[in-house]
């Protein structure tokens, strides 16, 4: 495939650097840059409801991250799922239902499946519950709204697992978390529960398998993860022996599903695509990298 006739819109977040770093031909674009060490072309647009700027480039397939997996805050505001996941898809499709895209690329969760009907492993086929929270709902609505426009812009919907990986940034998510606390100066690190059983997918393989889901003719749901599934307790004990830090489990009751393991026989079938790295390979990875990215960042200074 020809990356160099691909956007990707929402590169400065956790994933878009890592898509845009391993495949340095796509273009990117948005309000704000990627990292200085992405050396990707950037298209700067002031605001989502104006892509004109895009009118003369020569572009046919578009990868979507623009939105906040920030749950825990989205919970917590009336408008905040709509505002940051809903408004601005909305004003893309928008835009790029006139320019006969080959693929368009969006994300949501696994969160979407209801935990009481569903059986493991869980494929795309399975029921769902969209009203759990603000958040889950919010993903639900993107995945109506690919609908409104799924004759005019051939879309796929990758329903999310657990991706980790390293990142600057301050985020919700179990491990970014979990490695920035221990890289601080804080001298009791805790997880809510080491119970949950989790499928955990290294950032470097979802990239992959989002650039080969591109070149396939489907159009659809896809579920994507290791088709494995890793203990909150595992993961407490690999980054224990990797910081050399005590995590306390304070054995709190946790919202989503105790245990979960995708089905990705789809995506398999599909691309052929199958995740390279083990949770201590890329627990390990992440790690490094973080440490690496300590002192700079001093994140604990920000929190």
């Amino acid at each position: 495939m020809n990356n160099s006739k691909t956007l990707l819109l929402g590169g400065s977040g956790f994933l878009g650097p890592v898509i845009l770093e391993k495949y340095p031909d796509i273009i990117s674009v948005g309000r704000t840059a990627p990292p200085s060490y992405v050396k990707n072309k950037h298209i700067q647009i002031d605001d989502i409801s104006d892509l004109s700027v895009l009118n003369s480039l020569d572009f046919d397939r578009v990868i979507f991250l623009i939105g906040s997996s920030n749950h825990h805050l989205i919970n917590t505001h009336p408008t905040m799922g709509l505002d940051y996941n809903i408004i601005p898809l909305k004003k893309a499709l928008y835009y790029f239902q006139k320019r006969k895209l080959k693929k368009f690329v969006c994300f949501t969760t696994i969160l979407l499946y209801d935990v009481e009907k569903m059986k493991l492993p869980v494929d795309e086929n399975q029921p769902i519950n969209p009203y759990i929270n603000d958040y889950v709902f919010s993903k639900y609505l993107s995945e109506e709204i690919i609908k409104f426009y799924k004759d005019k812009v051939p879309s796929i919907v990758v329903r999310f697992s657990n991706i980790y990986g390293p990142s600057k940034l301050i985020r919700p998510d179990l491990v970014p978390t979990l490695i920035q606390d221990l890289l601080s100066p804080k001298n009791e690190i805790f997880i809510w529960n080491k119970k949950p059983v989790r499928d955990f997918l290294y950032l470097d393989d979802a990239a992959e398998a989002i650039i080969k889901l591109m070149e396939t003719d489907y159009t659809g749901i896809v579920n994507l993860g290791t088709g494995k599934s890793v203990s909150i307790g595992h993961i407490a004990e690999i980054l224990e022996e990797l910081s050399g830090k005590k995590i306390i489990n304070l054995d709190k009751n946790v919202s989503g599903p105790m245990n979960f393991q995708c089905d990705i026989s789809l995506v398999n079938k599909l691309t052929g695509w199958q995740p390279k790295h083990s949770i201590e390979e890329g627990l390990s990875l992440t790690y490094k990298q973080m440490k690496q990215w300590a002192l700079e960042c001093r994140w604990w200074e920000k929190q």
